[in-house]
């Protein structure tokens, strides 16, 4: 299966050969991989090296570490959260204007939202319409608790993106709740904002559930007119001049 290696980069080289093995099928998730001493006779190199390529592999997250009798380097079985993570650290590291950022979301809703309703069950649709209603009440409390109330909004767009039956759609959104700042927070902390957020989620649902397309795609269009509104509002505010700071320049 491998072929010995140059030294120089040698950890590198076999760290790519047994990742190029995993990508085209030869090692199947659940997979031990040889002994140490065996890949040091099939690569041709010292116990250190290998040792090395296992811990970049496994960095990537595409080994898992296993100790006892059984225990050795096994092709580890990626999920939805593996790669939801190592998107998420991506964007993190790749932050988008809030533009850019808005557009793509409104863009993604939009398909989603039809997706969902042409092939959810009616029970998945009536138990977003549930949880967005708990939502709304939630952030209409007095002194909303904004953890809880993000945490199932997070949900919520997971759920819907569920309901599109596609499952590139939940990644996707899996790792854009876990990577992206949204700015939905900025519709949130302010009251007035939330209040009509909080609602527009709600008959968005609603939409979704009686099988209104037109109706969900114009609740989702008003939830990002709201969105930008509120975010141009804070970025003026973010930008005025100090008032006492003018004042002792007049002076």
């Amino acid at each position: 299966m491998f072929i010995p290696v140059q030294a120089g980069r040698a950890s590198e080289e076999i760290a790519l050969q047994i990742e190029a093995a995993i990508m085209d099928g030869r090692l199947s998730p659940g997979e031990r991989l040889p002994s140490e001493r065996e890949m040091q006779s099939q690569f041709g190199t010292g116990r250190g090296v290998i040792r090395e390529a296992i811990k970049i592999l496994k960095q990537k997250g595409l080994l898992e570490v296993k100790k006892g009798a059984k225990g050795g380097a096994y092709i580890r079985q990626l999920d939805v959260g593996n790669i939801s993570e190592s998107l998420a650290l991506f964007l993190k590291q790749h932050p988008v204007e809030p533009e850019k950022l808005i557009e793509f979301r409104e863009t993604l809703d939009r398909t989603i939202t039809q997706l969902a309703i042409a092939h959810a069950e009616q029970a998945e649709k009536d138990e977003l319409v549930k949880e967005a209603l708990r939502l709304e009440a939630m952030l209409l409390e007095d002194e909303p608790d904004f953890t809880a109330s993000s945490e199932l909004d997070r949900q919520l767009n997971i759920m819907l993106a569920r309901m599109a039956r596609n499952p590139l759609f939940e990644w996707v959104m899996h790792a854009i709740q876990m990577g992206f700042n949204s700015h939905d927070y900025a519709l949130y902390e302010d009251k007035a904002y939330r209040e009509r957020a909080a609602a527009n989620w709600s008959k968005t649902a609603q939409a979704i559930a009686q099988g209104e397309l037109m109706r969900a795609l114009g609740f989702i269009g008003y939830h990002y007119v709201l969105l930008r509104q509120c975010i141009d509002e804070k970025a003026t505010l973010t930008n005025e001049p100090d008032a006492e700071f003018l004042q002792k320049d007049e002076q």
